[in-house]
């Protein structure tokens, strides 16, 4: 699995919020047996079961489903450390953008960053992909991070470059409104994918705040902390995040261990070290892409072999029903009623 990132201090985020609602911080963190005092270690960093556990209890104490806006919005430039500092000096919205591409994982790995750039339409789209299964916590925490990187261009631009769209993944929640409010423009749910829209003439507008010195420093310290961050990260979980970077075409072996600098024989070893393999590894990653496809509803069956690589329907729901225990069109007709759900 990807190695779990996200500084304790986010935590306390969500500690304060849900003390807002008038929930004991204590008891809150007590349901997954963690205490205040885990809050005050800047070491601390809780695996991402539990993090998603303390999500999903706090939506449940709390009893509010905007909760990942509320939460958000808390979220300001300052509370990101160095990354934070780095985009307050850069020159342009798009330096900004590849900044936070580049460094996001040092302030969490729950998402990435891609950018894609419209010549058409002359828009720039900003996605964030989930790597990691969120069940439940999906909606909240791509409204907190959204919009916590919202407040980031808004802080260095002065809210001058505002997103054209939001889009959402999910269907509209009752609190639409409060969304529209708080991202500042249209906000469309039930699209195929989550993130920004802007207009590719904000790119390179200059900044006020611009400090080309300071970024580069700023910078500086960002690649060391990732190189840091790299360092504690294994092997199995690199290859994994290559695959759901890669995800419409995995890479062989060979591949992956030329993306390594490695020979394909090292790479097997090490993986056996950590007590896996590049099959198994494929294997997982496959079987979560096909789980969060099913529930997304936008591929057909056969759309979602394909993408994962089987040429024949029929090899696919073998392989389905050996990670799961039960075919896709079984597993389809017990998703919940929400759920988008592909077609058979």
């Amino acid at each position: 699995m990807l190695d779990f990132v996200l500084p304790v201090q986010y935590l306390r985020q969500i500690a304060e919020l849900v003390r807002v609602f008038g929930v004991n911080p204590e008891d809150w963190l007590a349901r997954s047996q963690l205490t205040l005092n885990q809050m005050g270690e800047a070491s601390f960093q809780p695996s991402f079961d539990v993090f998603r556990q303390l999500t999903e209890d706090a939506l449940i104490l709390t009893d509010e489903p905007a909760l990942g806006l509320l939460l958000g919005e808390r979220l300001v430039i300052n509370t990101h450390g160095i990354l934070g500092f780095a985009a307050q000096q850069s020159e342009s919205l798009s330096q900004a953008i590849q900044l936070v591409q580049r460094y996001l994982a040092l302030r969490t790995t729950l998402f990435d960053l891609e950018h894609e750039h419209d010549e058409t339409t002359q828009l720039e789209h900003l996605r964030f992909s989930a790597n990691f299964t969120l069940g439940a916590c999906e909606r909240t925490l791509l409204e907190a991070v959204m919009l916590a990187v919202k407040n980031i261009f808004d802080a260095i631009t002065l809210g001058c470059a505002r997103p054209r769209q939001v889009s959402f993944p999910f269907p509209e929640p009752t609190y639409a409104n409060l969304a529209i409010d708080m991202f500042g423009c249209e906000v469309a749910y039930g699209q195929s994918w989550a993130g920004f829209t802007l207009d590719t003439e904000l790119l390179e507008q200059p900044l006020k705040m611009a400090d080309p010195a300071a970024f580069r420093e700023a910078e500086k310290i960002c690649q060391q902390e990732l190189g840091k961050l790299a360092a504690k990260t294994s092997t199995s979980a690199g290859v994994r995040r290559i695959m759901l970077e890669k995800q419409h075409g995995f890479p062989s072996l060979n591949v992956t261990a030329w993306l390594f600098h490695l020979t394909p024989r090292t790479l097997h070893r090490r993986l056996l070290e950590e007590g896996t393999s590049f099959k198994e590894i494929l294997e997982e990653v496959r079987h979560t892409l096909a789980v969060e496809h099913l529930k997304a509803g936008h591929l057909t069956m056969g759309e979602i072999a394909y993408t994962l690589g089987y040429t024949d329907l029929a090899n696919f729901r073998r392989a389905f029903k050996r990670w799961t225990g039960t075919p896709p069109s079984h597993y389809l007709r017990h998703l919940p009623s929400t759920a988008g759900k592909a077609t058979e």
